[in-house]
């Protein structure tokens, strides 16, 4: 995975760029790996990285957890390896899961997508 991939992009955030517009709220975070939007992973409610995807065409993401550094490529759906991106490479640690802090509903478990 070398193409559309941007290496020197740094991330658009430490969060979900629409959640923080919208007071939404995320389970896991995803990096673009070529604009470096920061959008909310297929399991949150909004899953704004792949309406990102399908909105502008940017295929590979990186997961933005700590201690992960797995790409995806939504046009071919397949995992694999790519390049170190800009710092930072996730969200702080100190930031909780689901985040961000005080946006999560007491019932988030049953808001999200298995």
């Amino acid at each position: 995975m070398t193409e559309p991939i941007q290496p020197d992009v740094p991330p658009s955030g430490t969060g979900c760029a629409e959640c923080l517009e919208t007071s939404g709220w995320w389970f896991h975070l995803r990096r673009c790996a070529e604009c470096g939007h920061i959008g909310c992973c297929d399991t949150s409610p909004s899953q704004h990285a792949t309406a990102h995807y399908k909105s502008t065409g940017h295929p590979v993401i990186q997961s933005f957890e700590p201690g992960e550094d797995w790409f995806w490529d939504f046009s071919t759906e397949q995992a694999g390896n790519g390049p170190e991106l800009a710092p930072p490479s996730s969200r702080p640690e100190s930031q909780p899961v689901p985040g961000p802090s005080g946006a999560v509903p007491p019932d988030w478990r049953n808001k999200i997508h298995r």
